[in-house]
């Protein structure tokens, strides 16, 4: 079960956030991907919202982009309608939002992106309460999911949304995936040995799942970015280096959320390794 947990450019270290030399390069991962971003992957990446949230335009509504990334989900709120803040703790994160912005909302007062953490309670309060908050991925890497989670809880409004993706608790496995990932960022070697070992296998499995699924072997691979937006390659770097790492049952995410007053809209289970999905309705201030 989990515990109960107790704009600013530069917001004031948090023991939870491990040092950015520490960490995955997530925002030098983002770097890589914007490079592939067209015309299809915004359009998935806005049919993702419209769908998990239920509504076809956000026009008129807050949005808070916690951990925004590559700011791609940022945008995709902007299109459609919201004014939206977003922030990150990886100032390569915040870099890839701002070069968003000015390639397509150059002039927007509804965009703000900064850097912050969502450990750092003094900022997270100092935010606001928003319609919608979204953290897709995001709380798991902080290294206090927990205590992240309940920050994001505190911003929505009553009525408002919470949609989040907590990576998915298999017990031993996920035990297995953290050491791998450990490897991965102990230094190049380390890093070398994963990419040689599951680079190979992953690219593999994906020609399989293009045969049997398209009759393509690239099948698969060129239809990947029909799961919102995204991109393949990057998802499996992601995947193989992202630390911190920590995961959550459903049942431990409904409970914990069940007590602070929000009430589960929708839930997508992964069932294996990966994200669940939830939405939920904030329907008192408890």
């Amino acid at each position: 079960m989990p515990p109960s947990p107790d704009s600013t450019e530069t917001p004031q270290p948090d023991p939870g956030d491990l040092p950015l030399d520490e960490r995955f390069g997530f925002g030098a991962n983002w770097k890589n991907f914007l490079r592939h971003l067209d015309d299809a992957r915004m359009a998935e990446a806005r049919d993702s919202l419209k769908q998990m949230l239920g509504r076809t335009s956000l026009a008129g509504l807050e949005f808070l982009d916690i951990g925004c990334g590559s700011g791609l989900f940022s945008l995709a709120a902007r299109q459609l309608g919201a004014r939206v803040r977003g922030f990150d703790f990886d100032p390569d994160s915040v870099q890839c939002a701002r070069h968003l912005k000015e390639r397509f909302f150059p002039d927007s007062g509804d965009w703000r992106i900064e850097r912050g953490s969502v450990l750092d309670q003094e900022y997270i309060a100092s935010l606001g309460e928003f319609d919608i908050v979204y953290a897709w991925g995001v709380l798991h890497h902080t290294g206090d999911l927990w205590r992240a989670l309940d920050n994001a809880a505190t911003r929505v409004a009553i009525g408002g949304s919470l949609f989040i993706a907590l990576y998915n608790d298999q017990g031993a496995l996920s035990t297995f995936w953290k050491r791998v990932k450990q490897l991965y960022g102990s230094g190049w070697a380390g890093r070398a040995l994963v990419v040689t070992i599951f680079v190979p296998l992953y690219a593999t499995v994906a020609v399989l799942k293009g045969l049997v699924r398209h009759r393509n072997p690239l099948g698969y691979i060129n239809t990947y970015k029909n799961q919102r937006g995204m991109s393949v390659y990057h998802d499996w770097i992601d995947w193989l280096g992202g630390l911190p790492f920590e995961v959550a049952s459903p049942g431990d995410v409904l409970d914990f959320l069940a007590s602070r007053g929000f009430r589960l809209q929708r839930l997508t289970t992964t069932n294996a390794s990966g994200c669940n999905q939830f939405v939920f309705l904030r329907e008192s201030g408890n």
